[in-house]
């Protein structure tokens, strides 16, 4: 058996962490002939990444522009300055842009990697200058994990709300496509079945789909890759601290098997370890209040702030502390982490209201902007912690919200009994349904009357629901004059109760546009590099388009690798 002691201890890079960005970054340092290792706190690999829709926002990609699609460096430019609004250094943007289609490109010719144009997934602030209605979010393809064997068992499982029905694997597009009801849905969701049902051999081993999609697929074919490369990948090892000689960052320490080990980085260190979330303490000392980490939608035990507070102790610069990637989840019973509502705010027949029973946002905006509003509104008013997602029968019969399957598919007598009075509630009337979770009944009651006037003119008068492309992205095609507004009218009536919950936190150790740690000064920490959530996001206060989480996260992994390659003679740690 081999013990802690006798582990190789030396490495010219070694990376913290295990989502998309911590193993791009790998793979690219790898390729580029330093010796690596990645490091994991938990028992799975993959972090937040694999429980993620695994899509990445790289603008003025190859694969659009081969679609005949048209996008340029300067719109890019001008749109993430508009979104962000002065709140990120253009340096950094700058960096971003000139290599995000690199990465995209040398990945996908050298690794498992493939990505696919999400060319109708529109960018999320569509009335910016410099925004489009797709081809910048790029989405894995499925990818078949036979090749991982016993290694996919190690691997953070993906989230329910990621898989068809809670088991079956599928892309972006393909959930875009029946969400939205396009033509040919019903019989992809068939195929879908088909293919899961009818693959004996896998369905002999378990329920596991042998195809993982979305984060699970980005996840498992770098995973894969690195396998290919037989790059390490320590789990259970906990980063404790730096290792610091001559100011420079030439290791780290790490809990592994009960021992303390010291590990050596002769070029650098590249912390993608994610941000902390899942650390109360922190979150109550950084975030607005109320802040809960049950709220968090990210893998529990992991990402709980050790890059942000060893930085900190080096001197390292911090920035965007007071912002997550919000969303609102909420928790439902036996399930790991909470539940983020992404899709399901768009559908029509939906409505979000506060205490008052108010609405106080469009339902079917950007999450990080919901998540905003719901603490704006709670700053303001007092009663938008928790909101309440309220919907009739009609809707409960068609559309899927959280855990809670369409009714023709999971009718109410199918869902489980613990979920009635938790994650749902249920009443004959408005009225009832308003007593039942204490929101005010008239102040609910002039709501919908409201809404069934808004969605019989398809005009929402307060908040323009539906009056964008990225709005009626998830919207129900069939539905006019608004795919986004439907009326409440039939009994029962649901209530659903939401947080403002996170993806991560936005927040971390400031970078430069080679991703090394800075200073207050802007003097690099030599040695330390740090990326995804680990860094303060390079899109600042915003959310410019889907997988603008992870794309940048890889994007400046491949930055420190390149750097770190580049440099390693004048940065070596003798």
């Amino acid at each position: 058996m081999t013990t802690a002691n006798d582990v190789e201890k030396n490495y010219d890079v070694i990376v913290v962490g295990s989502g998309a960005g911590a193993m791009t970054a790998a793979l690219f340092a790898a390729d580029q002939g330093n010796s690596v290792l990645i490091v994991e706190k938990t028992d799975k690999y993959g972090g937040t990444s694999a429980i993620s829709g695994g899509g990445i926002w790289i603008p003025n990609n190859d694969e659009f522009r081969a679609l005949g699609g048209k996008d340029s460096y300067e719109a890019a430019l001008t749109y993430i300055k508009a979104a962000s609004q002065g709140s990120v250094d253009e340096t950094r943007i700058r960096a971003y842009l000139d290599n995000a289609p690199k990465m995209l490109r040398e990945l996908q010719a050298n690794s498992r990697v493939k990505f696919a144009v999400a060319d109708k997934y529109p960018d999320y602030y569509q009335h910016l200058e410099g925004s489009l209605p797709g081809g910048r979010s790029m989405d894995p393809e499925l990818y078949d994990t036979t090749g991982l064997g016993d290694e996919m068992d190690n691997q953070q499982p993906a989230a329910g709300n990621a898989l068809l029905m809670g088991k079956m694997s599928w892309t972006a597009r393909q959930a875009h496509k029946a969400v939205s009801k396009e033509r040919g849905w019903m019989l992809m969701i068939i195929g879908l079945m088909l293919r899961y049902k009818l693959d004996f051999k896998q369905r002999k081993k378990g329920r596991r789909d042998r195809r993982a999609g979305l984060g699970a697929s980005l996840v498992a074919s770098l995973r894969h890759s690195l396998c290919d490369r037989n790059i390490p990948l320590w789990r259970d090892t906990e980063f404790t601290d730096f290792v610091i000689n001559n100011d420079k960052v030439t290791g780290i320490k790490v809990l592994r098997d009960g021992q303390e080990l010291t590990l050596n980085a002769r070029y650098g260190v590249i912390m993608g370890s994610g941000g902390f979330e899942q650390n109360q303490a922190l979150r109550e000392k950084y975030l607005p209040a109320p802040s809960q980490q049950s709220w968090s939608a990210t893998p529990k035990g992991g990402n709980t702030g050790a890059a942000l507070e060893a930085g900190q102790k080096l001197g390292a610069a911090t920035d965007l502390l007071d912002w997550c990637w919000w969303t609102p989840t909420l928790n439902v019973p036996k399930e790991r982490n909470a539940r983020g509502l992404f899709a399901e705010r768009a559908f029509p027949g939906a409505i979000v209201v506060d205490g008052a029973g108010q609405r106080f946002f469009n339902e079917a905006a950007p999450y990080l902007e919901f998540g905003d509003a719901m603490y704006r509104n709670h700053q303001k008013m007092g009663n938008s912690i928790p909101a309440w997602v309220v919907f009739d029968g009609h809707f409960r019969h068609e559309y899927a919200m959280g855990p809670l399957m369409p009714g023709k598919i999971m009718p109410d007598s199918r869902a489980p009994k613990a979920w009635l009075g938790s994650v749902y509630f249920k009443a004959d009337s408005l009225a009832e349904l308003a007593k039942l979770v204490n929101i005010d009944a008239d102040g609910l009651a002039q709501t919908v009357q409201k809404m069934n006037h808004y969605a019989a003119t398809g005009v929402d008068e307060d908040f323009d629901r539906g009056g964008n492309v990225f709005d009626r992205y998830y919207g129900d095609t069939k539905v006019k004059p608004n795919p986004c507004l439907a009326p409440l009218t039939k009994g029962p009536y649901y209530a659903l109760k939401i947080h403002p919950g996170d993806i991560g936190t936005k927040g971390g150790l400031l970078t430069n546009e080679y991703a090394q740690v800075v200073r207050p000064s802007g003097e690099p920490i030599a040695g330390l590099y740090a990326i995804g959530n680990s860094s303060s996001s390079v899109m600042g206060i915003s959310y410019p388009g889907a997988g603008a989480t992870i794309g940048p996260a890889m994007t400046f992994g491949y930055v420190a690798a390149n750097h770190i390659t580049a440099n390693r003679g004048a940065e070596a740690n003798d």
